[in-house]
């Protein structure tokens, strides 16, 4: 492989770019439809230029990084060869949204880092043991299992079909967690700690969860009230955010029924709890 392109540089477009220049792949072109933006992202890249989305369609593999809603369009209005591979970054859009290039002779697939591109700093520190969801025909699956691998990243294949599962599914350990934190911080808030003492406080106990949850599976690592069959507890937890706000309130209680539903596989409290806490979680005005 020759050249290497990005067209699309923003977060996650100029991150890999980053991340594979610096594992010693041929990055050679970054293009956006902001100039400034692909200027920006060559920077510190030698041997990259930045050009225009035209011009980066030219190179032996093309990323496409732009947003969802623009990789059918990018790729009806570019210039596609035959036996080069076109590549989009979506977890969530299928590969089909590639058919342009595909009918122009390209090989299509994709290349979905499952990583948090928020700061790319911070992501090409993380990117080493995270999972990249590909797909692709067996030559281009080659490709970017060796990508992967020389960014020390785990491949995982995809069937088609499946992306908007498999991105979906993965925002519930990905980034709905920060809604899970925030929810934390707007009940200590309620008695005076701040946003940074309570994520402070809050982070290795959601470290510990998850590597707990990754060693024995979600069913077995199960703690806290709904574990225990502590119905008390669970009924001060609800007593208390009522207070706070009924929003909250009704939120922990998905979740609780949520770990119920864990705690119902993992086989450790008798019916009677279960059926306690299934009471509780369901009425709707928990009494004092």
């Amino acid at each position: 492989m020759q050249s290497i392109s990005f067209i699309g540089a923003g977060r996650l477009g100029t991150t890999l770019a980053i991340a594979l220049h610096r594992a010693g792949m041929p990055v050679t072109m970054i293009a956006s439809r902001n100039p400034a933006s692909a200027q920006q992202a060559v920077s510190g890249l030698e041997g990259c230029r930045a050009v225009t989305p035209e011009q980066a369609a030219s190179a032996d593999l093309v990323f496409l990084t732009v947003p969802d809603d623009e990789i059918a369009a990018t790729a009806a209005r570019l210039p596609w060869r035959a036996g080069q591979y076109v590549v989009h970054c979506s977890g969530a859009s299928e590969v089909a949204l590639l058919e342009p290039a595909a009918r122009a002779g390209a090989i299509t697939g994709g290349y979905h880092p499952l990583q948090i591109f928020s700061d790319p700093q911070r992501t090409l520190a993380l990117l080493p043991g995270s999972t990249a969801g590909i797909e692709g025909p067996p030559a281009l699956e080659q490709q970017l299992r060796l990508l992967a691998a020389k960014l020390e990243m785990v491949p995982m294949l995809l069937p088609p079909g499946s992306r908007a599962l498999y991105h979906g599914g993965g925002l519930f350990a990905g980034t709905f967690l920060l809604s899970m934190l925030n929810e934390a911080v707007q009940a200590w808030s309620a008695f005076g700690i701040s946003e940074e003492q309570t994520l402070r406080a809050l982070l290795p106990v959601a470290r510990g969860t998850l590597e707990t949850g990754v060693a024995k599976g979600p069913a077995a690592a199960l703690a806290g009230p709904v574990s225990r069959g502590d119905v008390k507890v669970v009924q001060r937890h609800l007593q208390a955010l009522e207070k706070l706000s009924t929003e909250q309130a009704d939120f922990y209680r998905q979740l609780a029924q949520r770990q119920l539903q864990l705690a119902r596989k993992n086989g450790r409290l008798q019916a009677a709890q279960l059926d306690a806490l299934q009471q509780l979680i369901d009425n709707k005005t928990p009494s004092a």
